[in-house]
């Protein structure tokens, strides 16, 4: 297989990797760059797990080949925390009790944001179908819902105060 050298900026620190072609950003970020917040699920696309945000938008990192994001800006679950302050959604999932055994909460969490990112109160239906492409066998998803309206109002509110 050729060769290459990957250059892109992840979490907002630049990287520069030698890799594959053909090698999926899932694993790239969980093999290569030893990222395990970005889970790897189906592998087909379907259930999610795998999201990061792409120059802000959500994508399925299991379907993305690697080299699509050179020079791109690409946004992990572990990017989100600024050294020993969680982001208000990651707050907001533990505050709300939003995560059972965790495996999608990476992924819904970064859907999350972008939502956030656009609309700084969503209602409840554009937060459901924000959060359809990532599934979740755990919780039901209403107190994921609630995490998402929990991190709106504090992220509203820390902005009000600024």
């Amino acid at each position: 297989m050729n060769s290459y050298r990957l250059e892109f900026i992840l979490n907002g620190k630049p990287v520069s990797i030698d890799t594959v072609a053909g090698r999926l950003l899932v694993d790239l970020l969980r093999e290569d760059l030893g990222l395990k917040g970005t889970k790897a699920g189906c592998r087909e696309g379907e259930c999610g797990v795998c999201t990061v945000l792409l120059e802000g938008k959500p994508v399925n990192s299991c379907l993305l080949p690697a080299m699509k994001v050179e020079g791109r800006h690409v946004t992990t679950i572990e990017g989100l925390s600024e050294k020993d302050h969680l982001h208000p959604l990651q707050q907001a999932f533990i505050d709300e009790g939003a995560s059972q055994c965790g495996f999608c909460s990476p992924a819904m969490i970064l859907t999350a944001k972008s939502l956030l990112d656009k609309k700084s109160y969503p209602d409840e239906s554009e937060i459901k179908r924000n959060l359809s492409g990532v599934l979740c066998r755990c919780t039901g998803y209403r107190k994921i819902i609630k995490a998402v309206q929990t991190a709106s109002m504090l992220q509203n509110s820390s902005r009000c105060r600024k």
